[in-house]
């Protein structure tokens, strides 16, 4: 039989330390106030310190459990890692193709046609991929004439139409009760804004949502301040705000708030290349149950190549669409579309401002579209092609 002793700045405090590390195996024998902290004698406070024993059967049973949740995370872990591998493969073959569409474009300048070479030039200057332009440069030597090349106005919107036509959004989701909601994402997108952004719109009943009863909960509390960001969110917009840590907690908490309408998840900014961390964070996730929707937060000044790997190391966590943030940063936009057509992704959402709720909409090809530079788009043309842009939205 062990005995251990745990100390905190209350009988609860103490309390809930040792049934987080020992669960059931540990027993409480005693406890008594004692003095913590302090500098030689001084500034010392008041708190509680507990003995308590563990049992032997409940020790054993409690490594095994260890052991089993430590044999769940390898296996998670060695999964993320196959489908990183599999993954990187891809981006192997993409970057090659990339190399291949540059020597292509260098060897087909000479002797190509104006209106070709101008919209290659074009293409780049919007930062669109190297491989995205040679395919669309492609296309345009294939479905025009000489004659029709001649037109450059008539070809540079003929590609922006296509343009459009690679570019898809998330459908909406099948009711549910309640909708969970799941931004993941690396450190600095703006998830934490995105999140009080869209518990803004639902709450009010803003852009044609009917307003609704929304809880907020968070596993970011860890970073400096990020737990305060979103307390004063949520305090502004009188929500209630859970901070959870653990499987159990997540479990609990949703259990909690079975019948609100909306439960937001504001989840830890993570580096794509830390795969320890993500996968504990998917494990955390996975407790949200199969039905939650889950969406990946990059912003829009981020290279093509970036994006794309983001994308792929964020894979296991089975998102559903990408909220585009950061759009007002940036005049180019090239390389958004770019890396969503290659990795055949959905744009959900695309926010272009701090302020909340108004800098977020829905997202919409004419919203990429008419970000481009030098295209001389026929807005009404596209309007009957794509659908007319929510009303914040119109210029």
């Amino acid at each position: 039989m062990q005995y251990l002793v745990e100390q905190g700045s209350t009988h609860r405090e103490a309390l809930e330390r040792i049934r987080a590390r020992y669960g059931d195996a540990a027993q409480v024998l005693s406890h008594r106030t004692v003095r913590q902290g302090g500098f030689m004698g001084l500034f010392a406070r008041e708190g509680v310190e507990i003995t308590f024993y563990l049992r032997d059967d409940s020790i054993r049973e409690t490594e095994r459990k260890r052991v089993d949740m430590e044999d769940e995370k390898r296996k998670l872990l060695e999964k993320m890692n196959h489908e990183r591998t599999l993954q990187e493969v891809l981006s192997e073959v993409r970057e090659l193709k990339e190399i291949m569409a540059e020597g292509g474009a260098a060897a087909q300048a000479e002797g190509e046609h104006p209106t070709l070479m101008a919209l290659e030039e074009l293409l780049e200057t919007n930062d669109f991929s190297p491989l995205y332009r040679s395919e669309l440069v492609a296309k345009a030597r294939a479905e025009f004439s000489l004659e029709d090349l001649d037109d450059d106005l008539r070809v540079r919107r003929a590609v922006l139409e296509w343009i459009g036509d690679t570019v898809s959004v998330t459908a909406d989701p099948k009711p549910a009760r309640p909708r969970v909601i799941v931004l993941v994402g690396p450190t600095g997108v703006g998830k934490t804004t995105t999140i009080a952004k869209l518990a803004a719109i639902h709450k009010l009943g803003l852009s044609a949502q009917p307003a609704k009863e929304i809880r907020l909960l968070t596993i970011d509390s860890f970073r400096i301040g990020a737990l305060q960001q979103i307390e004063k969110y949520a305090s502004i917009m009188s929500m209630p705000v859970s901070v959870v840590e653990t499987v159990k907690d997540m479990k609990d908490t949703l259990a909690m708030y079975r019948d609100t309408d909306l439960i937001l998840v504001d989840t830890i900014g993570k580096s794509p290349r830390d795969a320890v961390r993500l996968a504990e964070m998917q494990e955390l996730l996975d407790a949200c149950g199969p039905g939650a929707e889950v969406y990946l937060a990059v912003s829009a000044t981020t290279k093509t190549q970036d994006m794309l790997d983001i994308f792929r190391q964020f894979e296991p966590f089975r998102y559903r669409g990408v909220v585009v943030t950061k759009m007002d940063e940036t005049g180019r936009v090239g390389n958004v579309l770019s890396a969503l057509a290659v990795a055949n992704k959905p744009a959900a959402w695309i926010t272009d401002g701090q302020k909340v709720p108004m800098d977020i909409e829905r997202a919409h090809p004419l919203r990429f579209l008419l970000n481009l530079e030098g295209f001389a788009p026929d807005r009404p043309k596209l309007e009957e092609r794509y659908g007319v842009l929510p009303e914040r939205s119109r210029s």
